[in-house]
C-alpha cells in the first residue's frame, strides 16, 4: 500500500496541529526540508584553498564519526559552484561558528572569497583558518562517498581547538542561540 501526502491530526502539548505525512519525492522537496529544518544543528564555516587562493563555505552538515581514529563528516552539495574544490581537497578546516557569527555564516554562503571580513591565517597545510570560532578541526580526507545530491566526506582530525563559547544554531530555516536549562 503506498500514499501521497496525507493530512491526519496528531496530539502536541494538548493542543491539535495539523500535520502532513507525505512520501518524499522531488514535487514536495520544499515540505521534506522544512521536516529537516525541525532538528537544529550547529553552524560552520569549511575552509580549503585553490592554489594560493583562501576559499569557505558554511555549512550545517557537521558531525563526528569516530573517537579513535578521530574522524569527523560532512556533506558538500553537488550543486555548489564550490563543490569541485572542497570535494577533491586534501587538507580543510572546520570552524564551528559562535553565536554573534550569523552575518559571517551568510557570507561565506553567498562568496566563498569573504576573508576580507574576518581575521585568518594560513596553516602549515596552507589551509585558512579563522582565528574567531569557538573550535576548530584540521582535517585531511580519507575518503568521500555519494550521498545522493551531495557527497559524504570523511576526513581525520590532525589538530583540533577548543575556544569555547555559545555556538550559532541553525533550526527552522533561521540561525539561533542555544538557550540551556538554568
Amino acid at each position: 500500500m503506498s500514499f501521497n501526502s496525507t493530512l491526519a491530526r496528531a496530539m502536541n502539548d494538548d493542543t491539535m496541529n495539523d500535520v502532513a505525512e507525505f512520501v518524499p519525492t522531488a514535487e514536495n522537496s520544499r515540505d521534506f526540508r522544512n521536516a529537516l529544518g525541525q532538528f537544529g544543528t550547529g553552524v560552520t564555516i569549511v575552509t580549503t584553498a585553490d592554489g594560493d587562493t583562501p576559499l569557505g563555505i558554511t555549512v550545517n552538515s557537521f558531525s563526528s564519526v569516530s573517537l579513535d581514529p578521530a574522524l569527523v563528516l560532512w556533506s558538500p552539495a553537488k550543486a555548489s559552484s564550490r563543490f569541485q574544490q572542497f570535494e577533491s581537497t586534501k587538507h580543510y578546516a572546520i570552524h564551528v561558528l559562535d553565536h554573534s557569527q550569523g552575518e559571517l555564516a551568510k557570507q561565506f554562503a553567498r562568496n566563498a572569497q569573504s576573508f576580507n571580513d574576518c581575521t585568518w591565517r594560513w596553516s602549515d597545510n596552507r589551509v585558512p583558518l579563522l582565528e574567531k570560532c569557538i573550535a576548530r578541526f584540521e582535517c585531511e580526507r580519507v575518503m568521500s562517498h555519494d550521498g545522493g545530491d551531495h557527497s559524504i566526506v570523511v576526513g581525520k582530525v590532525l589538530r583540533a581547538i577548543n575556544f569555547g563559547g555559545d555556538p550559532l544554531m541553525f533550526v527552522g530555516g533561521q540561525f539561533g542561540r542555544f538557550v540551556g536549562a538554568a
